[in-house]
C-alpha cells in the first residue's frame, strides 16, 4: 500500500482498523505481524503529516506577527 497518496484522515482511520483487528485477537500470527507492520508504516506517516501541519502553522504565526 502507498501511503504518499493518503491524506492524514485516510491513514489514521486505517491505523485505527488495523489496531481493532489486531485487539480482537481473531487475526493469525502472520497476518498480525504483517498488520503491525503496516500499522508502524502509518503511524510514522501520520506524524510526518502532523509535524508538516505544525511547521506549516508556526511559519503563518511568524508571518503573521512581522505585520
Amino acid at each position: 500500500m502507498d501511503t504518499e497518496k493518503l491524506s492524514f484522515e485516510e491513514a489514521y482511520k486505517q491505523l485505527s482498523e488495523l489496531v481493532k483487528k489486531m485487539e480482537s485477537g481473531e487475526l493469525p500470527l502472520a497476518d498480525s505481524v504483517a498488520a503491525y507492520e503496516q500499522g508502524i508504516k502509518l503511524k510514522a506517516y501520520c506524524e510526518q503529516l502532523l509535524k508538516e501541519a505544525e511547521l506549516k502553522i508556526e511559519t503563518l504565526k511568524i508571518s503573521t506577527n512581522k505585520d
